[in-house]
């Protein structure tokens, strides 16, 4: 059932920042699977060039990353953190795919939803965080991701456990939000996070929320 608290704060979001649509720079599922793996634990910046690397080098499918040497996937990805650990996960993603799958993630992604998560969550180097994106952003399924700043937003806004798991934050805001925002959400919280709601410094006095925030006392104490 939609909150209604939840409800004004899209609302809110929306009227500060610009509502995000289904635009993204490709809607193919293995390519944002890529994308994804690249970046975690490593900024948009980073990301964006070590993809762009690994793009000038190889065209973008599981079947010529399966056939890549290791070593040149990993100068691809030098600018990212954890390089070497992305660049084995890749390579054997690819392999799995292109084996498994005959180099279709559609297959998984084109399932139901629970099953196409499963199926991504059996591939080396994805987690619940990366299945979600790819499902998201590729396959329009109904999910909403948790990153840094949707698990850190969410819960000093109360829409998810303060203690909350991934599962309990992403559970929380679906059950809270309409599948049809499921996007937005994701997208606005991120937003709010990088300008309001930082996890260092946050812009209290700024922030459209300062007058309803469930956390502001403690944010100012720095306790959450």
């Amino acid at each position: 059932m939609v909150s209604k608290k939840a409800e004004k704060i899209l609302e809110i979001l929306q009227t500060r920042f610009a509502k995000p649509k289904w635009t993204v720079a490709t809607r193919d599922a293995f390519k944002i699977l890529i994308m994804t793996i690249i970046s975690q634990n490593t900024n948009e910046r980073n990301t964006a060039r070590a993809f762009e690397n690994l793009s000038n080098k190889f065209r973008i499918t599981p079947e010529n990353l399966a056939k890549a040497e290791i070593k040149e996937i990993e100068t691809s990805l030098k600018t990212a953190g954890l390089y070497r650990n992305k660049s084995r996960a890749i390579k054997q993603i690819s392999e799995i795919i292109r084996k498994r799958h005959s180099g279709d993630l559609t297959q998984i992604t084109s399932l139901p939803f629970e099953e196409a998560r499963r199926g991504l969550l059996q591939l080396p180097g994805v987690g619940p965080k990366t299945a979600d994106v790819v499902l998201l952003f590729a396959a329009k399924k109904p999910t909403i991701p948790v990153d840094t700043h949707v698990n850190r937003v969410s819960k000093r806004l109360g829409l998810a456990p303060k203690n909350g798991s991934y599962e309990d934050i992403r559970h929380s805001l679906q059950k809270l939000f309409d599948p049809k925002d499921y996007l937005a959400v994701h997208m606005l919280l991120i937003q709010h996070g990088r300008r309001y709601c930082r996890a260092r410094a946050p812009s209290c006095v700024e922030c459209p929320f300062n007058k309803i925030c469930p956390s502001i006392d403690l944010i100012r104490q720095r306790i959450v």
